[in-house]
C-alpha cells in the first residue's frame, strides 16, 4: 500500500462511493482531498444540490484539519458550540461539522487524505465514504480522537 494518496486511488474512492449510493437510490456528491487538503478527485451526480460540492469538500477539509472524522466535529459542535464557531471562523467557513467527512489512512495508519460525501442524511453520507475508501484497500477512519 502507498504512503500517499494518488489520483488513481482517489478516483476509485469516488467511483465506489457513488456506485454504493446509486445502489441505495441516493444522489451524492463526493470529494477526495490529499493530506494537504488539496482536491484530488471529485464527482457530483446529476441533480445533486448546488451546495453539495462545498459541503462535501468542507466535511473532508474539517476532518483533515482536526485529525478526526467530521462525525466527531458534529459531536464537538453539540457540546462546545463556541469552539466550533471559532473553528469555522478561523477556517473562513470551510469546515462543515457534520458526519460524512472520513479520514483516509494507509496500511501503517498514516493519514493520506479524507473523503467528504454530501447528498443524504449524515449517516448515509458517511457510509458511502467508508465504502469508497475500504473498497480501494485503504482504511476509513470515522472516529479518530482529537489530539
Amino acid at each position: 500500500m502507498t504512503a500517499t494518496l494518488d489520483l488513481s486511488a482517489a478516483s476509485s474512492i469516488v467511483d465506489s462511493a457513488l456506485e454504493f449510493a446509486r445502489a441505495k437510490g441516493m444522489t451524492m456528491t463526493v470529494a477526495v482531498l490529499d493530506a494537504g487538503g488539496h482536491l484530488v478527485a471529485f464527482k457530483r451526480e446529476d441533480e445533486s444540490g448546488i451546495l453539495r460540492p462545498q459541503i462535501a469538500v468542507g466535511k473532508a477539509w474539517g476532518a483533515l484539519g482536526m485529525g478526526a472524522g467530521s462525525r466527531r466535529l458534529a459531536e464537538r459542535a453539540a457540546t462546545h458550540p463556541s469552539f466550533v464557531a471559532a473553528l469555522t471562523a478561523a477556517s473562513d467557513g470551510r469546515v462543515v461539522p457534520v458526519a460524512g467527512g472520513v479520514l483516509i489512512r494507509n496500511d501503517v495508519g498514516g493519514i493520506v487524505g479524507a473523503a467528504g460525501v454530501s447528498g443524504d442524511m449524515p449517516d448515509q453520507d458517511e457510509a458511502c465514504a467508508v465504502h469508497g475508501i475500504e473498497t480501494t484497500g485503504l482504511k476509513a477512519d470515522t472516529g479518530a480522537t482529537f489530539k
